[in-house]
């Protein structure tokens, strides 16, 4: 047993101090990246905020929304064979730019994803996805998956510290998923103890991908756009977002109706939900690691997309980024005091 005694700091440990700006309005920040993949050496242009790949998130309609705004859906990975196919159909080639398949790490999931991709050569993406990057079984799937497909960039995780980033970006992949127990609906850190702050995962781990070439995306902790921000502020070339963008008309999730308000199932998919709906149930040397909320009914997903990217927008405006890109050099954090994170989150 060992005790590290550096400070970890989540998004509601942290507020962003304002410098002096020459920018006169938010329409002059771009918010547009451009990424040169590491291994796959694809070149990519949009906003880098990406759709969770749940399946009250990660949905087509979500891609299809989104691709709109050059933002990316991690399109979940329960979606059958045919329903690829009917997806890939009704869409223009140039949208494959703005969404990945994802895929677990069996031998089902294995021949699930060659099929998906030998029918759909064009996809471009994959989103290997384990709630324990750790295992030694998970860093040899990534090297599988890169031999098999050398051309395609390849996200991976989710872990949490610098040499896991570093170990997986070796074994092939090109952008990292940063983040465990963080989501509102994730219960982790409840049932097991283990997690780490997000924002210090995102600081430590962005510091190892970027000295190799690789990226990395924040998933998980973002309740507000600020988070966003922070995020982006602490490093994180990509940010991924579940529970803001749930409970949208594009989202997956039960609809339901309760004292005659509308609202939308979203769950954790280590939850007992999740499990129930595609594996039969939660198996008996395992937990749920995952809950179920109503959200409610928020309609078309547009106008959260119009809120967090003006958001961001303002965001660099207040520390004088012309360029997204700019923002975590323009970004000086100041820890807020206990009793003013209590204030702060009223």
């Amino acid at each position: 047993m060992r005790i590290e005694t550096d400070l970890k700091l989540g998004f509601k440990d942290v507020m962003i101090r304002p410098k002096r700006s020459t920018l006169s309005s938010r329409a002059q920040v771009s918010l547009d990246r451009d990424f040169t993949f590491l291994h796959s050496n694809y070149k990519w242009t949009g906003v880098p905020i990406m759709a969770a790949n749940m399946d009250t998130v990660g949905t087509f309609e979500m891609a299809t929304a989104l691709a709109k705004h050059k933002i990316f859906t991690a399109i979940h990975k329960h979606y059958t064979i045919e329903e690829w196919s009917i997806f890939m159909e009704s869409i223009p080639d140039e949208m494959t730019d703005y969404f990945s398949v994802s895929t677990g790490t069996g031998a089902a999931d294995s021949e699930k994803l060659a099929t998906i991709i030998g029918n759909h050569p064009q996809i471009k993406f994959i989103c290997i996805d384990v709630a324990n990057g750790y295992s030694e079984h998970f860093v040899n799937f990534v090297k599988n998956t890169r031999n098999q497909y050398p051309d395609k960039v390849i996200m991976a995780g989710n872990v949490v510290t610098g040499e896991m980033v570093e170990e997986l970006l070796l074994a092939g992949a090109d952008i990292i998923k940063v983040g465990i127990g963080p989501g509102s609906v994730c219960t982790t850190r409840v049932k097991t103890g283990v997690g780490y702050p997000q924002l210090s995962a995102i600081i430590e781990c962005a510091d190892a991908a970027h000295g190799l070439g690789g990226q990395i995306v924040s998933d998980g902790g973002c309740k507000i756009p600020g988070d966003i921000a922070k995020a982006f502020g602490g490093g994180a070339d990509f940010v991924m977002l579940g529970g803001m963008l749930a409970g949208h008309t594009e989202s997956g999730g039960e609809t339901v109706e309760i004292d005659g308000e509308k609202f939308k199932q979203f769950y954790g998919m280590s939850s007992e939900t999740a499990m129930n709906k595609h594996v039969g149930g939660v198996a008996n040397y395992r937990a749920s690691e995952g809950k179920t909320v109503q959200i409610p009914f928020r309609g078309s997903v547009e106008h959260t997309v119009q809120d967090f990217l003006g958001s961001l927008r303002s965001t660099c405006t207040y520390v004088g980024a012309n360029r997204l890109k700019e923002l975590t050099k323009r970004t000086t954090f100041i820890r807020v005091q206990e009793q003013h994170n209590e204030v702060f989150s009223k």
